[in-house]
């Protein structure tokens, strides 16, 4: 591969880190609430969040596009902060990746929490546990298995977007020219070996990524009745 192509790769892990930590300090405690909420307005929160599963990358990334630009309410925050326009950075990068991989640790994470006994959360209150202890200490522990489900997935997800950080982005070699943009300007070009390369990477990678998902979330034989 080329020094463009391993900087892609670079760019690719550092994009997929840093938002997948991001994801999970915001997607935790927002997926905490959506699960113990009884809300009339919990249908309405649900699917705001759910709404990247759904929406074409291009519309997304275009209205992104517009709230991050000169324009826009976040675009004139970030230059009265001093911080400048993220379009075409690798902070508008992240941004535009927080959101729309969202959906993919906030719901597995939900499930997790709903699937908790609420006995057990009233176990821990009698004990005089306050919300936020029961939540670290209770909580948390019961749903690491989401809690890894939503790393993977976030991370994968992450490294695998085209269109929106297409739109936002562009095709700066360094700054924000990820391995998904790489293979589409090797395409571009007709440098197919080169496309493959990265390509089969991309496969390879999407290939263990399933599987570990899918042996974590086995599910477990029941362990044979001791004789009494």
């Amino acid at each position: 591969m080329t020094a463009a192509d391993w900087s892609a790769v670079r760019l690719t892990a550092a994009l997929a880190t840093v938002t997948t930590v991001l994801l999970l300090l915001l997607g935790t405690p927002l997926a905490w609430r959506l699960a113990r909420s009884r809300s009339v307005l919990k249908p309405l929160w649900a699917s705001l969040v759910a709404m990247p599963l759904v929406l074409p990358p291009s519309v997304l990334g275009f209205y992104l596009l517009l709230l991050m630009g000169p324009h826009g309410p976040i675009g004139q925050l970030t230059e009265a902060l001093g911080v400048g326009r993220l379009p075409f950075t690798f902070g508008g990068l992240v941004v535009a990746s927080v959101i729309y991989s969202m959906p993919f640790v906030v719901q597995p994470l939900q499930q997790a929490f709903e699937a908790i006994p609420e006995r057990t959360l009233e176990a821990a209150a009698t004990l005089r546990a306050a919300p936020w202890d029961r939540f670290f200490t209770v909580a948390l522990p019961l749903a690491r298995p989401g809690l890894l489900t939503a790393s993977v997935l976030g991370f994968a997800h992450t490294v695998g977007e085209f269109g929106v950080v297409l739109m936002i982005g562009g095709n700066i070699p360094g700054q924000t020219r990820v391995l998904s943009v790489a293979v589409f300007e090797h395409v571009e070009a007709v440098e197919f070996a080169s496309a493959h390369r990265l390509a089969a990477g991309m496969v390879a990678f999407a290939l263990v990524v399933l599987v570990m998902l899918y042996w974590v979330n086995r599910p477990r034989r029941d362990e044979p009745s001791q004789p009494r």
